[in-house]
């Protein structure tokens, strides 16, 4: 595998260590008794964050193939509010989850204790505009009012990117666009009533407005040249975990790399089972027609190069500190595994019918971040009606 710099590189296989984990679930019960029953089956209890995200389809099947049973792992879901990861990373209540990396990076920095370990999908996130909007290109948006969740949503990052490699000013010393912060559902009744010039958000809710409102995307980042290939979402686990158990860390690796090729081979059967299982709700249909839109050929070194890239161009742009060295960010932020492929086998003849989820293995309550927010993919997915006041 090859990468520039130095490697962190790690023989898991030759430095398991025990795993000694409690859990103070964030929105959970108590797992002592799974924890228990985990370690008389032999298996790694591993507390994963749980979200009600698209994005994280591999996550789910994961657990539905039993791809993670398989490498020794007992899994128990743990509900985390998406603003609330970080804390819930700090005060040890998960080890292992995905995020999306341009998010993650300001938080990296400040001493977020993670390591990246594989690519997962790209896609995820637009800019949009009115369909009928005399705004054309990325440059017409200097001047102009951009609706975003967060000042430090993943998709107001892409935005950065964009508008600086337009020559658009988005540093604190020249700003010439501004940002305007709205709830994420009303992101594009702010648009159609021209609160704002433009709007920037992630999936489905991009997908949903972009549909309902007859929206035009400036950004597409599951299309555009510069985005397409650029891995948006990656798996990382606790540098706790990594350091004390790497060979769980590689477990679990692999393991979601053998599902997120799962859900590239077979998009339509993953949104019937993550709906089907309640992990999303909403629109069998549609979310099918989402993670068609992504590649999700897993690669542990697209997410360590894209990890690098945005490094290098959020520094660019001040988010980062001035004088980062993108390279030494990246090798610290993230991890090879010895035995982990850079991405599995193509199995096309994969059977398509699931394994049954064990519930010795699994501990779960799917509905009680039903209406957590996400920057990517979250909440209830359904189609859109037609609107007949929506722009042309």
């Amino acid at each position: 595998m090859k990468k520039n710099g130095i490697l962190f590189r790690v023989a898991s296989g030759l430095l398991a260590a025990a795993l000694t984990l409690s859990l103070t679930a964030c929105g959970g019960s108590s797992s002592n008794s799974d924890a228990s029953a985990a370690a008389d089956s032999g298996a790694t209890h591993l507390r994963l964050i749980y979200s009600p995200s698209l994005c994280a389809a591999p996550m789910y099947i994961a657990i539905e193939n039993g791809y993670f049973e398989d490498e020794g792992l007992d899994i128990e879901q743990v509900t985390v509010d998406a603003a609330h990861v970080s804390e819930a990373i700090g005060a040890d209540q998960v080890d292992v989850g995905m995020g999306l990396i341009g998010k993650m990076l300001q938080p990296l920095e400040n001493g977020l204790p993670i390591k990246f370990t594989t690519g997962l999908h790209t896609g995820c996130t637009k800019l949009l505009v009115p369909g009928g909007s005399n705004i054309k290109s990325i440059a017409d948006l200097k001047g102009k009012k951009i609706g975003v969740p967060g000042l430090a949503d993943a998709a107001t990052v892409v935005s950065k990117r964009s508008l600086s490699a337009a020559g658009i000013g988005v540093t604190d010393q020249n700003m010439e666009v501004e940002f305007s912060v709205y709830s994420r559902n009303d992101l594009a009744q702010a648009l159609q009533n021209g609160a704002v010039d433009a709007i920037a958000l992630g999936d489905p809710a991009a997908s949903i407005a972009e549909e309902q409102y007859g929206l035009t995307a400036l950004i597409d980042t599951a299309t555009d040249p510069e985005y397409k290939d650029e891995y948006c979402c990656a798996a990382f686990v606790t540098s706790k975990l990594a350091e004390e158990n790497p060979k769980a860390a590689a477990a679990f690796t692999r393991a979601v790399q053998k599902a997120s090729q799962w859900v590239q081979e077979n998009p339509d059967e993953t949104a019937k089972i993550i709906t089907e299982k309640e992990y999303v709700s909403g629109d069998v249909d549609f979310c099918a027609q989402i993670l068609k839109t992504y590649n999700y050929k897993p690669s542990v070194q697209g997410g360590y190069d894209a990890l690098k890239q945005n490094a290098e161009e959020l520094t660019q742009i001040g988010v980062l500190k001035e004088g980062t060295d993108a390279t030494k960010f990246a090798d610290n932020a993230y991890i090879f595994f010895d035995d982990v492929p850079d991405a599995p086998e193509s199995d096309a003849s994969t059977d398509t019918a699931t394994k049954s989820t064990n519930a010795s293995s699994v501990s779960f309550q799917p509905a009680a971040a039903a209406e957590a927010e996400d920057d990517c993919c979250s909440g209830k997915i359904t189609k859109p009606a037609q609107d007949t006041n929506a722009k042309a």
